[in-house]
C-alpha cells in the first residue's frame, strides 16, 4: 500500500500546472520535436537518441526490500535489494526534481489484455517522446475505461536526474527501483525507454502467477482456425519477426499471460529490433513506422530525413515501437485459446544445435530452465559481440520469483494441452560465430511454417548424438544437410567436441536447480 506521505507527494505532483494527462499523438510528436527531443523521419516517425545508454542497464536495476515480498523474490544478481530508506530517500528526490520541469506527461492505460487480469497503471514521464513511447507499447483506455482509471502502479521517469552513489546508495548515476509494496517504479539517469516497459513485465510476472497465471516472455500468434502459438525467446533470437508471419494474425511480440481461457497480450504494442530492417524481409515491422511511431537510436539522412537501418554506429540495439494496430494482420483484442505449439528460439553462437528439433515434456522444461542462448551487440551495455549464457526461462532479468515457479506452471499447461514443443536455432550453423554463418531467415521460416501446419508431428527424425533432441530429416525449402548441425561442419569431429563443451556448459549451469525432478534432469538433458 501506498503510505500517505507517499501518497499526498504523489497527488501533488499529479496536481501540478505543468502536468497534461492523456495527451494526443499529435500533441506528443509535436511536444517531441519542437522541444527538441526527437526528430520526424520522412515517414512520419519521431525519432529520438538516447545517450550513453543504449539498452538495458541490469547492474542498476532494484527491488525494494519489503515485509509483504522479500520472501517470495528470488534475491540474487538479477533481482537486488535495496532498503526502503534508500527508496523514500530518492522518491522525494524524484518528485521535487519533476515538479521544476516545464512540461510532465501523464499516460493511464493498462498492461494486459484479459480484462480480468489486467494492471491498471500510470506512467510520469519528463519527455514527450518517452510518454509517447508508453502510449504505443501499453494499453490505451477507452473514453470510458480512462474516466474510471485508478492506478495500481505508478512509473515516475526522469531521465535527467542522475543519483550520486555515494549518497543515495545505488550503484551509479542510473536506478530502476520497483517498490511491489508502494507500488512505484523509479528510474532516472537513464533515456532508454525499455527500461519503462520491461519494469511493467516484470511487476506483472510478480502478480500473474498469484492469480494462477503463467507469464511469459514470447511473442504469439493463430491461424485463421484458432490455432495459436507461442515463440520464447531473448531480445535478437527473432520472436519479433518470426510472429509477424502475414499467414497469421498476430497476437503480441514480445510479452503474454495464459489463463486458463488461453493467452493474452500483456501490452498494446510492439518494440521490435530494427537493426537491418528492410521492406523485403520484414515488410510487416517495415510497414508500421509511421506517424507516431518511436525510432531509438536509428541514424537519419539529416537532409531527407530518411532512415538508415544498416547503420549501426548509434548502437546494434536500434529500436522501432509503435501501437499494435499499425500492424495490418493482427487479432482483436489481443487474445486467442490454448496453443498447440511452442517454439523455443535460441540463438547458439556455438554452431552446435540444429535448426529445429522436437522436444519431449520432459526436454522442453530441461531447456525452458536452462534458456540457452547468446546475448548479442547492444541488448545490454558492454556487449559488443555475441556471448553464450543462460537466461532462465528465456527471461531471467524480468522474473522475480524462483525460475521452478514458471516452468512448473508450464509443464502443467503441456500436459493439459498436449502442446507440441520445438527448439529452433537462428544463430550459427557451419561453425562457431566467425568461422561458421547465421542460419538464413527463409530456412526459419519454413521449419516454423511446417511445425504450426502439424506437418512435423509425424515426420521421420533422427537423434542428435550429444543433445538426444529428435531433428527431422527432410522439410519442404530446407536443404537436407541443414537440418544435421554435424553434417554442417567441414570437421565432424571438430562438431562433436564443441558439442560435448556446450553439453557440460549446459549440465554446470542446471545444478542450480537442485529442486528440480530428476525426470527433467535425466530425461530431458544432454545424453553424451
Amino acid at each position: 500500500m501506498i503510505s500517505s506521505k507517499i501518497g499526498d507527494e504523489l497527488k501533488n505532483l499529479l496536481s501540478g500546472a505543468n502536468v497534461t494527462t492523456q495527451p494526443s499523438v499529435p500533441e506528443l510528436v509535436e511536444k517531441a520535436t519542437t522541444r527538441g527531443e526527437a526528430k520526424l523521419t520522412v515517414d512520419g516517425a519521431v525519432t529520438a537518441q538516447t545517450g550513453k545508454y543504449t539498452g538495458r542497464s541490469p547492474g542498476d536495476k532494484f527491488i525494494v526490500e519489503e515485509a509483504s515480498s522479500k520472501d517470495k523474490i528470488d534475491w540474487g544478481d538479477v533481482n537486488r535489494p535495496i532498503s526502503s530508506d534508500v527508496f523514500d530517500s530518492l522518491y522525494t528526490k524524484v518528485i521535487n526534481h519533476l515538479k521544476t520541469k516545464d512540461e510532465l506527461y501523464v499516460f493511464k492505460g493498462f498492461a494486459g489484455a484479459d480484462k480480468d487480469s489486467r494492471l491498471s497503471i500510470q506512467v510520469v514521464n519528463e519527455y514527450a517522446w518517452q510518454n509517447l513511447f508508453v502510449h504505443q507499447l501499453f494499453i490505451r483506455p477507452t473514453e470510458e475505461e480512462l474516466q474510471a482509471h485508478e492506478a495500481q502502479f505508478t512509473i515516475l521517469a526522469a531521465p535527467s536526474f542522475k543519483a550520486d552513489p555515494a549518497v543515495d546508495g545505488t550503484n551509479s548515476e542510473t536506478f530502476i527501483i520497483v517498490s511491489m509494496e508502494k507500488r512505484i517504479v523509479l528510474i532516472g539517469g537513464t533515456e532508454y525507454a525499455g527500461e519503462m516497459k520491461k519494469s511493467i513485465f516484470s511487476i506483472m510476472n510478480y502478480l500473474l502467477p498469484e492469480k494462477g497465471i503463467l507469464s511469459m516472455h514470447c511473442s504469439a500468434n493463430v491461424s485463421e482456425d484458432g490455432e495459436a502459438a507461442l515463440f520464447f525467446g531473448l531480445s535478437g533470437t527473432g520472436k519479433t519477426t518470426l510472429s509477424a508471419d502475414s499467414d497469421r494474425k498476430l497476437i503480441g511480440d514480445d510479452e503474454h499471460g495464459w489463463s486458463d481461457n488461453g493467452v493474452f497480450n500483456i501490452e498494446g504494442g510492439c518494440y521490435a529490433k530494427c537493426i537491418n530492417l528492410s521492406q523485403k524481409k520484414e515488410p510487416e515491422i517495415y510497414g508500421a513506422i509511421r506517424f507516431g511511431s518511436v525510432l531509438e537510436n536509428v541514424v537519419i539522412n539529416p537532409e531527407t530525413r530518411a532512415p538508415d537501418y544498416d547503420d549501426n554506429s548509434l548502437t546494434e540495439n536500434t529500436r522501432a515501437a509503435y501501437p499494435i494496430h499499425y500492424i495490418d494482420n493482427i487479432v482483436t483484442p489481443s487474445v486467442a485459446g490454448h496453443p498447440k505449439t511452442i517454439v523455443f528460439l535460441t540463438a547458439d553462437a556455438f554452431g552446435v544445435l540444429p535448426p529445429i528439433s522436437k522436444l519431449t515434456k520432459e526436454q522442453a522444461m530441461y531447456h525452458f530452465l536452462s534458456g540457452f542462448t547468446s546475448k548479442l551487440a547492444g541488448t545490454e551495455r558492454g556487449i559488443t559481440s555475441p556471448e553464450a549464457t543462460f537466461s532462465t526461462c528465456f527471461g531471467s532479468p524480468f522474473l522475480p520469483l524462483p525460475a521452478t515457479v514458471y516452468a512448473e506452471m508450464l509443464g502443467k499447461k503441456i500436459d493439459e494441452h498436449n502442446s507440441q514443443v520445438f527448439l529452433v536455432n537462428t544463430g550459427w550453423t557451419g561453425g562457431v560465430y566467425g568461422v561458421g554463418k547465421r542460419m538464413e531467415l527463409k530456412y526459419t521460416r519454413a521449419m516454423i511454417r511446417a511445425a504450426l501446419a502439424g506437418k512435423l508431428n509425424d515426420v521421420t527424425t533422427e537423434t542428435n548424438g550429444v543433445f538426444g533432441i529428435e531433428m527431422p530429416t527432410t522439410i519442404e525449402g530446407v536443404p537436407s544437410e541443414v537440418l544435421n548441425p554435424r553434417n554442417a561442419w567441414a570437421d565432424p569431429q571438430a562438431y562433436d567436441k564443441k558439442a560435448k563443451e556446450l553439453a557440460d556448459a549446459f549440465r554446470e549451469n542446471f545444478k542450480k536447480f537442485g529442486t528440480v525432478s530428476e525426470d527433467i534432469t535425466l530425461k530431458g538433458g544432454p545424453i553424451a
